[in-house]
């Protein structure tokens, strides 16, 4: 009779161990990674060595950049707006205009530098940006796709300043996953570009 009952014993905790290996698999839901935005305020960009100030994101860090490709920059007023919360960075570069010539070579290098994207561009939109009596003119090139730098200007008084810019995200270009964090550091550009004024 023993060995009777150890079977039957046997037998159902056989059974709940197979009820037990029934997993069923669920997936997660698609989403978004966490992101938690700064409050929204701007301090006057000043620095000594650029001739220009504009308003910067007070969650933003400058570094000044002191080399180009292992060669001194074209000008001392080489800097990034780094904003370490979001893994965002706006390159600036600023260039001394010296000649008509050297403008139009200026401006030409910065549309090409926008269409270089046209590869992974899906549209590229051109925001013309004119303040006459701020003596500020310029482009702001808005880029929609996967591409490196989504949005990009550049800004002159036509005689002796040029600046160019552009919003880089270190990380792979996915449109869809960065759309709210690029959305919200366009605004930064743009006020940038909106308070930009000349020394």
């Amino acid at each position: 009779m023993i060995p009777i009952r150890l079977y039957l014993l046997f037998i159902v905790v056989l059974v709940l161990f197979q009820a037990c290996d029934e997993y069923v698999p669920v997936p997660k839901p698609r989403a978004y990674p966490r992101v938690i935005y700064p409050e929204k305020a701007y301090q006057p960009f000043a620095e000594s060595y650029c001739g220009f100030t504009f308003d910067v994101p007070a969650y933003a860090v400058i570094e000044r950049d002191t080399a180009f490709f292992d060669e001194r920059p074209e000008s001392d007023c080489w800097f990034n707006i780094e904003v370490p919360e979001l893994n965002a960075s706006i390159h600036c570069s600023y260039y001394p205009v010296t000649s008509r010539a050297r403008l139009d070579e200026l401006v030409q290098d910065a549309f090409t530098m926008a269409q270089k994207h046209n590869i992974k561009a899906n549209y590229i939109e051109e925001i013309p940006v004119h303040r006459e009596a701020e003596r500020v003119h310029g482009i702001v090139f808005n880029i929609e796709g996967a591409t490196a730098s989504s949005y990009q200007f550049f800004l002159t008084d036509s005689t002796k300043n040029f600046l160019r810019g552009a919003l880089y995200f270190n990380t792979q270009a996915r449109p869809d996953s960065l759309a709210p964090v690029q959305a919200f550091m366009q605004e930064d550009v743009n006020r940038l570009v909106s308070s930009l004024t000349w020394k």
